[in-house]
């Protein structure tokens, strides 16, 4: 027994290893539960006693050699890699790749939603491909209004007419569908008209529309909830006007005017030397919008309001051309790294 012992001494000694797997299973074959060193030492027992002596010691220093030799071998393959400089990538570039930025509509967009957020406005969202029931009809527009027609619509199909959507107020119907008052929702997304492409129209734009209702509303609540997000997203000293408009989902309708932040008021050519910048257009829901959504409009009452990402993103950051939005040119995206 006690040449086996000695044997193993040499073995052990003698073990060499290049990697870290190896290493491991000597540490395991020597000094693990199921190890050799275990069953030496359930044999230890079985030793005569005149012998348990001498094999006790060389039992002990089968362990120490063991436990010695995985830690030397540990030592010089860290050494070996730190020497080697293992660890490092190199075929990684020696430049730093370049990050990319948020898009500014995206920028606006999430401003945008923060400031109704902290006023209770949920997200609600929507399919962009709609039937007429949902985009037109649901929402007080009637047979001869001319964005049914051909030329203002982009339709898949019609009778029955399936369109891509030309504003998000079809995803407000579908809100008021499916949910009882009180409603507090803000619905942003792309939308789609059949306009000609220049500086100032696109084909493809992005709305956020508002929608509030209640018992009692009244429109000095819309007038007060506009003019504090006017004041947080243009600043404190921004005033804001509304007038007088139509549109058939709300009675009475209004446009929102705000005080022009880049001339004080003075006049520019932003505002056309008014004092004054267009942003969204707002009103009191139409009775028969809310009885078309199943919603009793004797007892509840609610506002709606609905901007353009691109109009209220071009007046930020004064961007004078819609196209930039969609060409994907790095040199204008380059400039809302920071934003």
């Amino acid at each position: 027994m006690l040449n086996k012992i000695k044997n193993h001494i040499l073995l052990v000694e003698k073990f060499e290893a290049d990697s870290i797997e190896l290493i491991e299973k000597f540490r395991i074959d020597y000094l693990g539960k199921k190890g050799i060193l275990n069953d030496f030492f359930a044999a230890f027992k079985e030793v005569p006693n005149h012998e348990k002596k001498d094999f006790g010691q060389c039992v002990n220093e089968l362990k120490n050699k063991a436990q010695e030799k995985v830690n030397q071998l540990k030592e010089a393959l860290q050494k070996s890699k730190e020497n080697s400089g293992s660890g490092i990538d190199l075929t990684m570039s020696a430049e730093a790749f370049p990050l990319g930025s948020r898009h500014p509509l995206a920028i606006v967009k999430n401003e945008i939603v923060e400031i109704f957020a902290r006023l209770g406005f949920t997200i609600s969202e929507g399919p962009e491909i709609e039937d007429d029931w949902h985009n037109f009809s649901a929402l007080n527009l009637p047979e001869e209004h001319p964005a049914r027609d051909m030329q203002d619509t982009f339709f898949i199909q019609t009778n029955p007419d399936v369109l891509l959507r030309t504003h998000t107020s079809s995803v407000q119907v579908r809100f008021m569908e499916n949910n009882q008052p009180p409603i507090r929702t803000l619905s942003p997304g792309r939308v789609f008209r059949n306009e000609a492409i220049s500086a100032r129209a696109h084909c493809i734009f992005h709305q956020i529309e508002g929608l509030y209702i209640d018992e009692h509303v009244s429109f000095a609540d819309l007038k007060q909830t506009l003019l504090h997000f006017a004041q947080e997203f243009f600043g404190k000293d921004t005033e804001i006007r509304l007038r007088p408009s139509y549109f058939p989902f709300t009675e009475p309708s209004a446009e929102v005017d705000i005080s022009c932040n880049i001339c004080k008021s003075e006049g520019c050519n932003i505002c056309k030397y008014t004092g004054w910048v267009e942003i969204l257009g707002c009103g009191m829901v139409d009775p028969n919008v809310l009885e078309n959504c199943g919603i009793d409009s004797k007892k509840y009452s609610g506002f709606a309001f609905g901007m353009g990402i691109e109009r209220i993103t071009m007046l930020k950051y004064q961007i004078k051309d819609l196209r930039l939005f969609f060409e994907n040119d790095i040199r204008f995206l380059e400039q809302f790294t920071n934003a």
